[in-house]
């Protein structure tokens, strides 16, 4: 009986995650070596949409290299060794910490040819920077093949590319024509499109030019190819250790209690949303400081704020909210998650926001917890070990929590960048487990403001960096009907629904809500993650889904 392809893949997304637990319970693998080699089959058969062209033998993926480096650490490309860790000391080292722009983890050159990089994350984080690894090295092997004959022999182009990298470590001139010249030839792209992909890193705040990259790249694979320099990635002891423990999500749960106990907020009843750490005070805080009556105007101070323009009142409405009950708790625990707790008994105004009034008497006033985003499997480490009762010596007291909320990026499978995804059930993938919910928000809530809304079952995918077109028409085409797919949702649900049906620790009747806005179509060419940020199209529905998630906190 012929497999189908989403059927292949599904069983590649396996194998790799199996290849990667099982290298990470050795301790350390060579990328090339007989374990890496696994890792690379499995994520050609799989070939994710993210990584383009990576199952071409001879070009290189120019918009998935840029989307990766800018979650690595700057120079990573330069190391021989890497080596991934625990909190263990190195922040209070001499060592600056390098924290790449679009993930949120500490890394350490600790000299030439080492880089460290902290996971506090959970086995998601370790996955995903697993998997965009094995993506650079097969890249790299492709720029060692372009760069010399069929005798082993260097070309002319990568001699004239190490001549630009040179000039420009010294920052001396170089013809930029010429090199793209050279840089397409090595990577096995046109002038124009190398010529584009050059100007795109270099808008990148995160990575070094593209010029240094591919030149590092293919020098460290050629070394390994022709000096038996081997590359190699390991993972420390006491990373093995801590994994699934959560070590960093009880510190930073206990973190938060402690300053509920401390402003004598334990008691009142609670409300944790997990979202930004822009759009709920800007909602609440911009209408109340502003005077803005309506949700129009929010919006148009929120757009306005988000293109950090001049006249933006962005600065005026943080100092406002922290005079009026916004405590700020900065991350300490190595979760790398931000907190924000709102004490709605000392605003002024009697409206958290138009048309919801505040209930009367201290006792009755709620207060809501606002935590950034997770990443996947954390989102169950942190809300496992907030929902717990706060403990006091021999005294456990349990938090009067309201309702949840969660507000998240998506992929969508049927609409566009910047579209509403209502779900009423999380799957996650790889397993038969399910949580179906009753989702205080619907997709009614959402229309007449511009934006396509969709409901349906959220897929909760291992990894954004793991998915193809076959696998993600299956959970659309089929009787799943997801409406899209993200990395957080079931693990949240598991840990909400424990709390609150197994535990104990928080009511039965808890509250919940869910609304995503999409960040990319996955399915759509130009549309997938590796094609750039949302920009000013996540402001809009990241504003609306925010607005409506107080109107319903209004309501309970």
């Amino acid at each position: 009986m012929k497999r189908t392809k989403a059927q292949e893949s599904r069983a590649a997304i396996e194998r790799l995650y199996i290849t990667m637990r099982h290298l990470f319970m050795r301790g350390n693998y060579k990328p090339t070596g007989v374990s890496g080699e696994s890792l690379v089959e499995a994520l050609l058969t799989l070939s994710p949409e993210i990584y383009g062209l990576v199952n071409d033998s001879e070009k290189l993926e120019l918009e998935g290299l840029l989307y990766v480096m800018e979650r690595l650490p700057q120079g990573i490309e330069e190391c021989r060794y890497i080596r991934l860790i625990s909190r263990e000391g190195y922040e209070d080292s001499g060592f600056p910490p390098l924290i790449p722009s679009k993930r949120k983890r500490n890394c350490y050159r600790v000299d030439e040819e080492q880089m460290y990089v902290e996971m506090t994350r959970g086995k998601s984080d370790i996955y995903d920077i697993l998997t965009h690894l094995t993506f650079l090295y097969i890249e790299s092997e492709k720029i060692r093949k372009n760069s010399t004959d069929p005798k082993g022999r260097i070309n002319l182009n990568w001699r004239k590319l190490k001549e630009v990298v040179e000039k420009e470590m010294k920052g001396e001139e170089f013809n930029r024509e010429a090199a793209c010249s050279y840089l397409s030839h090595l990577t096995g792209r046109t002038f124009e499109e190398t010529k584009n992909a050059v100007q795109k890193f270099e808008n990148s705040h995160n990575s070094n030019s593209l010029f240094a990259i591919i030149y590092q790249m293919g020098r460290l694979s050629m070394e390994e190819m022709l000096e038996e320099r081997d590359r190699e990635i390991s993972f420390s002891a006491t990373l093995r250790e801590r994994v699934g423990h959560h070590v960093y999500g009880e510190s930073w749960a206990n973190t938060i209690k402690t300053v509920l106990d401390e402003q004598d907020l334990l008691e009142r009843p609670i409300h944790i949303i997990s979202a930004n750490l822009h759009s709920v005070i800007n909602t609440i805080y911009g209408y109340q400081a502003l005077g803005l009556d309506d949700y129009e105007t929010i919006e148009e101070m929120a757009l306005k704020i988000s293109v950090s323009g001049k006249g933006n009142k962005g600065k005026e409405v943080l100092a406002y909210a922290l005079k009026h009950g916004l405590i700020q708790i900065p991350d300490s625990s190595g979760t790398n998650i931000g907190v924000q707790i709102i004490d709605t008994d000392k605003m002024v105004s009697d409206h958290l926001i138009p048309g919801v009034k505040l209930p009367e008497g201290k006792k009755k006033k709620p207060v809501l917890i606002v935590m950034d985003y997770a990443f996947g499997e954390q989102a169950y480490e942190c809300f496992d070990e907030l929902l717990k009762p706060y403990e006091v010596g021999q005294q456990k007291i349990p938090l009067n929590i309201i309702s949840t909320s969660i507000m998240g990026k998506a992929g969508i499978l049927e609409g566009k960048k910047g579209d509403i995804m209502i779900p009423n059930a999380h799957v996650f993938e790889g397993t038969a487990d399910n949580y179906p919910f009753k989702n205080e928000l619907n997709s009614k809530d959402f229309e007449g403001y511009g934006l396509g809304v969709y409901d349906g079952p959220m897929i909760t995918v291992l990894g954004t960096s793991l998915q193809n077109k076959e696998v993600l028409g299956y959970f659309m085409e089929s009787s799943w009907k997801a409406a899209g797919l993200e990395m957080e949702g079931a693990h949240y649900q598991k840990a909400i629904q424990s709390a609150s049906k197994i535990r104990n620790s928080i009511r039965k009747n808890v509250k919940v809500m869910y609304a995503y806005y999409a960040s990319d179509n996955p399915l759509e060419t130009g549309s997938t993650l590796a094609s750039g940020a949302l920009g000013m199209d996540g402001v809009r529905p990241a504003y609306l889904i925010t607005y409506k998630i107080l109107e319903k906190i209004g309501e309970a």
